[in-house]
């Protein structure tokens, strides 16, 4: 059951930066998201905080000057998702600007795991025989690959932003803004994001050092339409620093100004460049990506980002989208089989989901259990053959019930239970014996039993109210989308009672709607839910342009609806 509510704000606030400027719908919208300062909304480059607040962060620059300085040879071991592949990309094209010699290499996922794994150090020193190795999005529970790594005498940079474990790596350097005693005030970067600080800090190093001066020193803002994508992509919360990162690389890509792969992935997922925004990056864009590395190998996705050759990109970009449409029709056979299993389980008498086929595949599960874990609102975790008699489960949360912490928990009650598991709070990752599945499902639901009350597993959509009709406009809605929305600064939803004049479905799973408010009628849709609505409705929507034959129209996307 879904129950609509409004955000509260304080109209004090609100007044208080609308005399600072702010439009006054935005001034309610802004404070309602815990801003109370308009210098909060600001997206410029001088606005970021500053390298050095970041543990280690002027360490790793000395580290990777010095080893710059004596003809080192770096490699880069990449993660598999979006998040990893703009960060090896970021990675590659920042430290080669800054005169490095540097290699990347991204294990498959299926044969090495997650993670700076032994096998993972052991495949890099055969094939790459690298001096330094350095991890993007992943390392700080790669324990036992940092130690076999100084086994070999190869040194390791970890950047990460995962939370870690009981234990650090024993690497050269760490640079994580969760690490204990970081103080660093956004913990919310992704892998791209420390990667990206620690460029800059690199570059500060050998700009004192005398390689450079500030007017010949490499742009490494030219970085930032990736920066933007693996943080949005990786559905981080978009505090103040991430909206700054995100919106200057909105700007690159607005301007014409983004990399090939960016582009052409861009125009395969038929999308503007001019017009892209965080949901482009997050619905379109990402998840093309994110294909490579849950179908095939992710280092197509990794060539995509790093070629300069707008033909080698689109090439490119269009295997990937003929990857995406597969996993696409995979994760729909699964879903299908996932909601028959639990047709004889009634989910609301459980706080939590576990399943687990046999014919499930492992670059997969982890949406699936996305969209289970949205149609049910319960913490679900998916499970998939991994061979040799293990499962490995993908894991979604809802707010309130932290997934690592609570696969923390179970293995300290039962430590034969779960071979290893890694993640954060709304996602993570485990691997366990087939034979224990239902001994696991036991144990998550009694964690979830023990955590969740019933009004948290009662799904709440949040509003912003009503709309005043004045601003069902086109202008308001760019005054809208001037401002970087996502994850942890939710884009505009209001909620308002309108009467429905007309209905129809559209390709048998749309519903296509006529709403009247104040005597005023406007266009709506409600993607894929085609059954109608009463007379009259409580709607919850965001505003959009539809573009028709050259025209532009203001169109309501209907989020939910109940009737009055």
């Amino acid at each position: 059951m879904t129950r609509i509510a409004v955000r509260s704000y304080s109209p004090r606030s609100a007044e208080m930066l609308t005399q600072q400027g702010l439009h006054p719908v935005m001034a309610r919208l802004v404070v309602a998201r815990g801003l109370t300062d308009a210098r909060q909304l600001s997206t410029e480059l001088d606005a970021l905080i500053a390298p050095a607040a970041l543990l280690n962060v002027d360490h790793a620059a000395v580290f990777l000057a010095d080893a710059i300085d004596a003809g080192k040879k770096f490699v880069v071991v990449a993660d598999y998702d979006c998040d990893g592949a703009t960060a090896c990309a970021v990675a590659l094209r920042g430290l080669r600007a800054l005169g490095a010699q540097v290699d990347y290499i991204v294990p498959n996922r299926f044969e090495y795991g997650y993670g700076l794994t032994p096998e993972i150090v052991e495949l890099t020193a055969r094939e790459k025989s690298p001096d330094i190795i350095i991890t993007v999005d992943n390392g700080i529970a790669s324990i036992d690959g940092v130690d076999e790594a100084n086994r070999r005498g190869i040194q390791v940079l970890v950047t990460d932003h995962h939370l870690p474990g009981d234990a650090l790596p024993d690497a050269a350097v760490i640079v994580n803004p969760n690490q204990p005693d970081c103080r660093f005030p956004s913990k919310n970067l992704a892998g791209v994001g420390v990667m990206f600080y620690t460029l800059l800090a690199l570059r500060a190093e050998l700009r004192k050092r005398g390689r450079f001066d500030a007017a010949s020193q490499p742009r490494l803002d030219a970085l930032l339409d990736l920066v933007a994508l693996g943080t949005v992509a990786d559905v981080v919360k978009l505090d103040a620093n991430n909206r700054i990162l995100v919106a200057q690389g909105l700007k690159r890509i607005r301007a014409g100004r983004a990399h090939a792969g960016i582009a052409a992935l861009l125009r395969v997922a038929a999308r503007e460049a001019h017009r892209v925004t965080p949901f482009d990056l997050g619905f379109a864009v990402g998840p093309r990506l994110n294909a490579a590395g849950r179908l095939a190998d992710m280092s197509l996705g990794i060539e995509c980002l790093l070629t300069d050759d707008p033909g080698r990109a689109w090439a490119i970009a269009e295997q990937l989208d003929a990857i995406n449409r597969e996993r696409r029709s995979i994760e729909a056979d699964m879903q299908d089989a996932a909601l028959s299993a639990l047709d004889d389980i009634e989910p609301r008498d459980s706080a939590t989901l576990s399943l687990f086929n046999p014919d499930w595949h492992q670059g997969v599960i982890g949406i699936v259990a996305s969209r289970l874990k949205e149609k049910f609102y319960r913490p679900t975790i998916t499970f998939a053959p991994a061979g040799d008699g293990s499962i490995k489960g993908s894991g979604r949360s809802i707010p309130g019930f932290h997934l690592r912490d609570a696969l923390d928990l179970i293995s300290k009650r039962e430590p034969d239970l779960i071979e290893k598991f890694g993640g954060h709070a709304m996602a993570a990752g485990l691997s366990l014996n087939e034979d224990d599945f239902g001994r696991f499902a036991e144990a998550f639901e009694a964690v979830g039993q023990e955590w969740l009350s019933p009004a948290q597993l009662e799904q709440v959509l949040e509003t912003d109210g009503e709309l005043e009709p004045a601003y069902f406009s086109l202008d308001f809605i760019a005054q809208l989308d001037k401002q970087v929305w996502g994850q942890g600064f939710a884009p505009p939803l209001f909620c308002d009672e309108f009467r429905v004049i007309n209905q129809r479905v559209l390709k048998e799973k749309h519903l296509k709607l006529q709403l009247e408010k104040d005597g005023k009628s406007f266009d709506a849709i409600w993607f894929n839910h085609a059954d109608g609505l009463p007379n009259r409705a409580r709607v919850a929507y965001r505003l959009d342009v539809n573009e028709y034959n050259g025209v532009s129209k203001v169109q309501l996307m209907v989020e939910h609806a109940e009737a009055l």
